[in-house]
This record gives C-alpha cells, structure tokens and sequence, in this order.
C-alpha cells in the first residue's frame, strides 16, 4: 500500500492524526497510561471519529456556508483546528469532567495514585518520611522539589533537609545539605505539615519572644533609673 498517495494521506490526516493527538494528550494528563504507537492505531481511529461526532454541527455548518469557495483561508484554518485542536482540547475537557463529584460516580478518578493526586498539587509542606526500618528523616517540601509521577516509580526530592529533635519535631536545616532524595520503594509512611501555619507560629513565637526582650529591657532600664 502507497501510504503517499494523495487520497490515502488525506485519510490517514483525517481519521488517525486526531485519535492520535486525544490518546497522546490524554496520556500527558495522566487520564491513560502510554502505550506503544503501533498498538494504538484502531484506537485512534476511533477517537478520531468521536472527534468528528462532537464537532458535527459546525462541520455541517461551515460546509453548507459555502466557506470553502468563499475564503479558503478560513476553510483551511476551520479545518486544522478540527484536525490538531480540537482533539486536544477534548481531553482536557473529559479530564475536567473525571475530575467532578457526579461524574466520579460512574468512572474512576483519572489519577490513579494517591502519589501522583497529592504531588500535582504542587503546595508547600514540612514532610517527615518514615522508612520500613523506623528510621525518620524530615525536610522541605517547595518550588525547588521534585516528585515522581506515574509510569515512573514513587520518588521524592526534597530541598532542605531537617535535623530532628527527640520528639520528632523539626529543629534546624541540616548544615552544608542540597537536599534529600528519597526512594518509593524504601518508604513506609510520608507525613505532610502545612508550612504556612507552621511559619505563621515560628513568627508569633518570635513576635512573642521580641515583646518579652522587650519588656525585659524596660523594666532593667527603670530599675536602673531607680
């Protein structure tokens, strides 16, 4: 089979490219796992199908619009977008909906680990890792670290490591660290703490402990002038 034939590649344009593009972006947005290309053709014609179906009425519009002999320009644009958008934005759009309450009564959440829901959410944390042999390391958890997603095992980097005092609590940075990077299959828990809260109490703390110096001091200095 010639696949450069001209009719031929307009076929293939039309009805695998599209399927194509939705299995691809939807793989990227973790609503299905990767798979190999040459497995997925059916699928993509498919899709490409469903694509169509969706965009029916203004296909048939700009079709009996007589766009095409009006403004060829246009008819063209219409038509990429059909073809190389369009599928795109229908996996964002049925990403959208998986995520909704109702529609998570009928099919599945499209993130398929806790893992990889947690750490797209991409927020601040003081994280304590339990290992499986009781060991305990803590660290911070921001715009600098990293964690693993799926199909890729459960990793993590944190940027700052933390010394722990005796009751588990967070003391100080590690002196001289980059970082930490912990290993999935070592772990056995990961503990999260809300970093803002946390440093909304160190600054009371301070603010507290400033006022008290500052107390101190006035009443040293009136004893003084006494």
């Amino acid at each position: 089979m010639d696949i450069w034939n001209v009719d031929k590649l307009v076929l293939f344009i039309a009805f695998v490219i599209p399927g194509f593009l939705l299995l691809k972006t939807s793989a990227v947005l973790g609503l299905d796992s990767a798979a190999d290309s040459s497995k997925q053709v059916i699928d993509a014609v498919a899709y490409s199908c469903i694509n169509y179906a969706v965009l029916a009425w203004p296909i048939l519009k700009v079709e009996s619009s007589g766009l095409r002999i009006s403004n060829k320009e246009m008819y063209v644009a219409f038509y990429a977008f059909v073809v190389l958008v369009a599928p795109m934005l229908l996996a964002f759009g049925w990403k959208f909906l998986r995520t909704t309450q109702q529609l998570q009564k009928i099919v599945p959440h499209p993130v398929g680990k806790p893992w990889d829901f947690f750490f797209r959410q991409r927020q601040r944390y003081w994280v304590l890792v339990t290992f499986k042999d009781g060991k305990q390391v803590g660290g911070r958890y921001d715009s600098r670290s990293f964690a693993s997603a799926t199909p890729a095992g459960e990793q993590l980097y944190l940027e700052e490591a933390w010394a722990l005092n005796d009751t588990g609590g967070f003391e100080r940075p590690r002196q001289d660290s980059a970082g930490i990077l912990i290993l999935g299959n070592e772990l056995r828990s990961i503990e999260f703490f809300n970093m803002l809260q946390e440093e909304s109490n160190a600054k009371q703390a301070e603010s507290t402990e400033s006022r008290s110096e500052g107390v101190a001091a006035h009443s040293g200095q009136s004893a003084s002038a006494s």
